[in-house]
């Protein structure tokens, strides 16, 4: 089973040893090691992969999966 963890104000920890990557062109994405990250700031020299820009741009996140929080999803 794939978890994927949302972390807070920086990226998505992917722990999986079977999930597979692939960008929109159907290419697969090479992957080094797991678990591994993936940017969810944007700011990313290395996307879809994390090189820790969020943590130097000052990322904020809105999300948050706690029922009644005040934290909203993004909106698109």
């Amino acid at each position: 089973m794939a978890i994927i963890k949302v972390r807070r104000n920086g990226p998505y920890l992917v722990d999986a040893p079977d999930v597979t990557l692939i960008d929109w062109n159907g290419h697969e994405y090479r992957i080094e090691k797991r678990p591994f990250v993936l940017c969810r700031c944007g700011g990313s020299t290395t996307k879809p992969f994390c090189d820790g820009t969020h943590s130097k741009i000052g990322f904020s996140a809105a999300e948050a999966a706690v029922p009644g929080s005040d934290d909203k999803p993004a909106q698109p």
